[in-house]
């Protein structure tokens, strides 16, 4: 698994011949890519707002992973998808994509389409991407990536993605303001139990910029073992190398 982070909170994920991408917006600081030199084979949204489906139109025809209501919002608006399942998906669900397992999990946030107060795209989420299907039974083999969109702190990372979901890497946001600042991103880190972690959501404007050191900083006050990873923008992280360590 091969995880390249493009700013804000838009990830390009490669598991084996499968390339998904998470939550498309180019138009931010951290990189100067043009959208449509990827060519995913999923495209991957977490909720509605502006900054996270901003580049979908440039993606017209790939398949969507997405609540129905962002969906049909997204055919209505964007063009024509494909959609898993005829229609997308929910949360709690698990569905595969090529090579890839996706399982939509809740993030505690609103989901106003492009923050209008007049149109909702269902309840936001999070998704954990892994190169097997999650079970009861651990395995150590399997290669596991949790984005966890714009959320607050919540006690299902506590409760079911850290234990039951066992992801190795996790993106958390630390914008603050909008989402989980460094504080309260790092007692999920040390909730998650994962072995690397990711500053996202944040720099893109004024309300979130931080120093990702002081997130750095709040996970070793945590005091767990968690390997902070501060990307650059276009920067790839390779999971399965470094879990090979």
């Amino acid at each position: 698994m091969e995880l390249t982070w493009y700013g804000h909170s838009t990830w390009h994920v490669t598991v084996g011949d499968t390339d998904l991408l998470i939550d498309p917006f180019f138009d931010n600081p951290k990189t100067d890519t043009d959208p449509e030199e990827l060519d995913p084979d999923y495209l991957l949204l977490t909720h509605g707002h502006a900054d996270h489906i901003g580049d979908v139109d440039r993606y017209e025809g790939t398949t969507l992973v997405a609540t129905p209501e962002l969906v049909g919002y997204c055919n209505d608006e964007f063009g024509e998808y494909n959609a898993v399942g005829g229609m997308g998906m929910n949360l709690g669900g698990t569905v595969e994509c090529g090579d890839a397992f996706v399982t939509m999990v809740r993030a505690d946030h609103t989901n106003g389409i492009d923050t209008s107060y007049g149109a909702t795209g269902g309840m936001p989420a999070g998704f954990v991407i892994s190169d097997t299907k999650p079970t009861q039974v651990s395995d150590e083999e399997s290669e596991t990536f949790y984005h966890a969109g714009d959320t607050s702190l919540m006690v299902e990372m506590r409760e079911v993605i850290g234990p039951y979901l066992e992801p190795d890497a996790v993106a958390l946001p630390i914008g603050d303001h909008f989402t989980m600042g460094p504080a309260q991103a790092a007692i999920a880190v040390d909730w998650l139990d994962a072995d690397f972690a990711f500053p996202m959501h944040y720099d893109t404007f004024p309300p979130i910029e931080q120093d990702p050191e002081d997130f750095a900083k709040e996970v070793d006050a945590a005091g767990c073992d968690t390997d902070v990873r501060v990307l650059e923008g276009e920067e790839s992280f390779d999971l399965s190398e470094e879990l090979s360590y």
